[in-house]
């Protein structure tokens, strides 16, 4: 008998005030704002074409909210797995502040004090992982920026450290699944598309001005959990 494999679509939550801020969002539950419930409306037409045998979503409101703007409330389980990361002493502050008192800070290596360590939220989506792959189909996966990144990384078979090289925008899809239909082969089909204009333009097609906001909009909340953009110097 033929096993057919899962395919995750895992997509992140709608915009915040606070993922626009930078502050890191765990347990605190906050609502979608504006364009987050915007963005997550567009998300039902961007799967409407996709078959989904199961669906599964963090128990913050964010995340469900996104579910149930995307058409898939009825058929998702709430999974308190795929929760964000819990940042303990470090929750609603930035990157970009916490390295003021600790310059060298890595949430991937280091964790939060008094919040989840690596090995926890490492552990916690080997579990998902584990869970996902005994069944079989589209899953829908709705969660969180940085326990999103995790789980791709595990995926793959890479440790928690190397999930910082994974950028997630919000109300983003990414797919994940396996090469040639085959359990050894765990692979990342799509990552971090924010727009149909990824998933559908033609080569000679021009972007519009939507996915180009919608690029900014990523780069402002990495800009503002500490990322650099780094640019040619000028002579």
């Amino acid at each position: 008998m033929t096993v057919m494999l899962p395919r995750l679509y895992l997509i992140r939550h709608g915009e915040t005030a606070w993922s626009l801020s930078g502050q890191h969002t765990g347990r605190t539950d906050i609502p979608l704002n504006e364009q987050g419930e915007e963005d997550a409306r567009e998300l039902r037409e961007r799967l409407r074409a996709v078959r989904f045998s199961r669906g599964f979503t963090s128990p913050r409101q964010r995340a469900r909210r996104t579910c149930e703007l995307a058409g898939l409330d009825a058929v998702a389980e709430v999974d308190p797995d795929l929760a964000e990361w819990d940042y303990g002493d470090y929750e609603g502050q930035r990157s970009v502040d916490i390295r003021v008192v600790r310059p060298d800070w890595n949430l991937f290596r280091d964790g939060c004090p008094h919040g989840e360590s690596p090995s926890q939220a490492s552990e916690r989506a080997d579990r998902v992982i584990t869970r996902l792959s005994a069944l079989e189909g589209n899953i829908a996966i709705f969660s969180h920026g940085h326990f999103g990144r995790v789980l791709a990384a595990r995926w793959i078979g890479l440790p928690v450290s190397q999930a910082q090289h994974f950028l997630l925008s919000t109300a983003s899809l990414s797919i994940l699944g396996f090469e040639h239909s085959l359990a050894e082969g765990p692979v990342i089909v799509l990552w971090n598309s924010v727009s149909n204009a990824i998933l559908g333009l033609a080569p000679n097609q021009r972007v519009g001005d939507k996915e180009i906001m919608a690029q900014k909009r990523a780069i402002e909340r990495w800009e503002n959990e500490g990322g650099e953009i780094l640019t040619e110097r000028q002579p």
